[in-house]
C-alpha cells in the first residue's frame, strides 16, 4: 500500500472554484485534514508543509488563528490574551518555528519571572511552599508542623496518593494545604482537590525541602526561582496571538481557511467526510482534530463516543482586563503574575500585562476619558486626558461546582483589586474588558484516564487523531509548546508511525529540555542526551 507521501490525488478544487460555481458537486479531497488553527493545528500544518507529498488543508471557525492562545484588543488599545500565556519551551523544534515566524531581535521581550502569592496581607514569593518564611509566625508554625508530620508519614507510607488532595497532604502537610493549596486550586480548577487525580503534576508543583524551608524561616530568607518558566519571552507586538498569526503566515494561504469557510458542522468517520457550515464537503484520508473532544464526538454523532466523553470535566475561564491611567505604581514594580488563594477577590491569578510589552497598552499620548475610579465612583472630570497607562489581566474560573455571577463579575473584580492592594480606591480606570471562554481548563479528574484511554484509541481507529489542550484533554501537556508539538507528532505518527512522545510520555518531555526535533528540511534529527538536564 502506498504511503500518504507517495499517493497522488486528482486535482483538488479550490474554494474559488466552489464559490464561483465551477463545480456542480463541490467535494474537496486531501490526504490530511486539520481542524483548528490554534497551536496544535498550526503545529500539524507546519509539519505537513515540510513534508513533500501529502496534500493537506487546515480549517478554523475563527477569523484569525490562535485558538486559546489568541489575543483581543479593546477599543481603547489595551491587549489581553486568553489567560496568562508566556513562551517557555521543552523543544528545539518549537523554538525554531517561532524564530522563523518572528525572526528579529526586537520581535521579542525577554523576562525573568517575578511572581508572588497574596496571603495574610503579605506578598509571598512563588513558589509559596518554599517561602513560608514571609508569613506571620503563627502560620509559619502551622506550615512547619504539617511538613514535619508529612515527612514522618512519608517514611512509613507504602502506598501512593490516589488524589491530588492526598498528594498535597503527603508532600506538604495540612498547614500548607489549608492555607494555600486547597483554596487556591479550587479557585483555579473549580473542583475540590479531592476530586482530582495526581498523575498530571510532574514539574508543575514544587515539593518543599523541609530542611531548606526551616533554614529560611529561622534566617528570614526566601528561596529563589523554580520551575520551567523562571525565564520566558513574550512577543513585542500583538500579544500571544501575534505569534500564531505570524506562524500561520508562514503557511500557504490556499491551504488555510478561516471563518465561515472553516466552520465544521459534521464529521463522518465512516465516509471520511467533513461538512462545513456552507455545505461544502471535504474528504480526507486522515483527520487531525484539535477541537474539544467532547464537541468532536457530538459532531460525529456516535453514541458510544459521546457516552465516553461524559466523564471528562472542564472549567470555564473568565478573562477580565482593567486599563488604568497613571505611571506603573511602585507597589506593582516588575511583577509578572500573582496568585490569590483567599476569598477577598474572585480571581485566582492576576497578570500585569503591561509589564510584558509596552505595546500591550495605548501610547501615553492617547487621550482617554476616565470611566470610573477603582472605588466605583464617577470622576468629577470626564474630559479625555493622556496617559501613561498600565493594565491588569485577571482570570476567574467557573463550573457547576463554582458558579459565577455575570452581572457583578466586573465590579467584584475591581473591588478584589482594591482589597488586595493591587489598586488604590482613587485609581482612574479608563478601560474594562470581559470575555468568557467556555472550555478553559481540561480538568484532571479521577475519571479522566478511564475515559481517555478508551476514547482516544477508538477515535484513532476511525482515522481521527484528536490532539491539543482539549483534543487530548491532558493539562500536563497543554502549554503552547506542548500543544504545538502534539500536532507535529500526530503528523509524524500518521506519515511514518513515529512515537508521539508528548501525548504518551508527559513526564519524559517535561523532565528535561527535549531536543529531539529540529527544523531541518522536514527531517527528524534525534539527539537524546544521556544525562537529564
Amino acid at each position: 500500500m502506498l504511503s500518504l507521501a507517495q499517493r497522488t490525488l486528482h486535482r483538488v478544487p479550490s474554494f474559488q472554484d466552489i464559490l464561483q460555481g465551477r463545480m456542480s458537486h463541490p467535494h474537496i479531497s486531501v490526504d490530511v485534514l486539520v481542524i483548528g488553527a490554534g497551536p496544535t493545528g498550526l503545529g500539524a500544518a507546519k509539519r505537513l508543509n515540510q513534508i513533500d507529498g501529502p496534500s493537506w488543508m487546515i480549517l478554523d471557525a475563527n477569523e484569525t488563528p490562535g485558538g486559546l492562545a489568541s489575543t483581543d484588543a479593546t477599543p481603547e488599545g489595551f491587549l489581553y490574551d486568553v489567560g496568562g500565556h508566556v513562551i517557555f519551551s521543552h523543544y528545539k523544534y518549537f523554538d525554531e518555528c517561532l524564530d522563523e515566524a518572528l525572526p528579529q531581535f526586537d520581535d521579542w521581550y525577554h523576562h525573568q519571572r517575578i511572581s508572588y502569592v497574596r496571603c495574610k496581607g503579605q506578598w509571598v514569593p512563588y513558589p509559596f511552599q518554599n517561602n513560608i518564611s514571609m508569613l506571620p509566625k503563627e502560620e509559619q508554625v502551622k506550615c512547619i508542623d504539617g511538613m514535619i508530620d508529612a515527612a514522618l508519614e512519608a517514611r512509613v507510607a507504602n502506598t501512593k496518593p490516589k488524589t491530588f488532595d492526598e498528594w498535597i497532604v503527603r508532600m506538604m502537610g495540612t498547614g500548607i494545604a489549608d492555607l494555600f493549596m486547597r483554596p487556591y486550586n479550587f479557585k483555579v480548577w473549580a473542583v475540590p482537590t479531592t476530586k482530582m487525580q495526581c498523575a498530571w503534576l510532574g514539574e508543575r508543583v514544587a515539593a518543599p525541602n523541609l530542611k531548606a524551608v526551616t533554614t529560611n524561616v529561622i534566617l528570614g530568607k526566601t528561596a529563589g526561582n523554580w520551575g520551567p518558566n523562571a525565564t520566558f519571552r513574550f512577543p513585542a507586538r500583538g500579544g500571544t496571538g501575534g505569534i500564531w498569526i505570524a506562524v500561520a503566515d508562514t503557511l500557504p494561504k490556499e491551504k488555510t481557511h478561516f471563518g465561515e469557510k472553516g466552520k465544521v458542522t459534521k464529521v463522518n468517520p465512516n465516509t471520511r467526510v467533513v461538512t462545513l457550515q456552507d455545505g461544502t464537503t471535504i474528504g480526507y484520508e486522515k483527520l487531525v482534530s484539535t477541537m474539544a473532544v467532547d464537541s468532536l464526538v457530538e459532531k460525529i454523532g456516535d453514541r458510544e463516543l459521546i457516552d465516553l466523553s461524559k466523564d471528562l470535566f472542564y472549567s470555564t475561564t473568565h478573562v477580565v482586563g482593567i486599563g488604568i491611567r497613571g505611571a506603573r505604581p511602585e507597589r506593582i514594580g516588575d511583577k509578572c503574575w500573582l496568585y490569590f488563594p483567599e476569598d477577598d477577590c474572585p480571581f485566582y491569578r492576576a497578570t500585569i500585562f503591561s509589564n510584558y510589552s509596552p505595546y500591550n497598552q495605548p501610547d501615553a499620548s492617547k487621550k482617554l476619558p476616565t470611566l470610573q475610579l477603582a472605588d466605583g465612583s464617577k470622576p468629577k472630570i470626564q474630559t479625555p486626558k493622556p496617559g501613561p497607562y498600565w493594565s491588569i489581566m485577571l482570570e476567574i474560573s467557573e463550573s457547576s461546582m463554582k458558579p459565577v455571577n455575570l452581572e457583578t463579575i466586573l465590579r467584584d473584580s475591581i473591588q478584589g483589586l482594591v482589597n488586595t492592594d493591587m489598586l488604590n480606591p482613587t485609581d482612574e480606570i479608563v478601560s474594562t474588558y470581559h470575555r468568557r471562554f467556555d472550555h478553559g481548563y481540561p480538568t484532571p479528574t479521577l475519571e479522566r484516564e478511564g475515559s481517555l484511554t478508551k476514547l482516544l484509541p477508538k477515535l484513532q481507529e476511525k482515522n481521527i487523531w484528536s490532539r491539543g489542550r482539549f483534543g487530548s484533554w491532558r493539562y500536563e501537556v497543554g502549554n503552547q509548546d506542548h500543544s504545538f508539538m502534539l500536532g507535529v507528532e500526530a503528523v509524524d505518527n500518521i506519515i511514518n508511525g513515529a512515537v508521539e512522545l508528548t501525548l504518551n510520555n508527559p513526564d519524559f518531555v517535561n523532565g528535561r529540555q527535549n531536543n529531539e526535533r529540529r527544523l531541518v528540511d522536514g527531517a527528524q534529527v534525534f539527539s537524546r542526551k544521556t544525562n537529564a538536564q
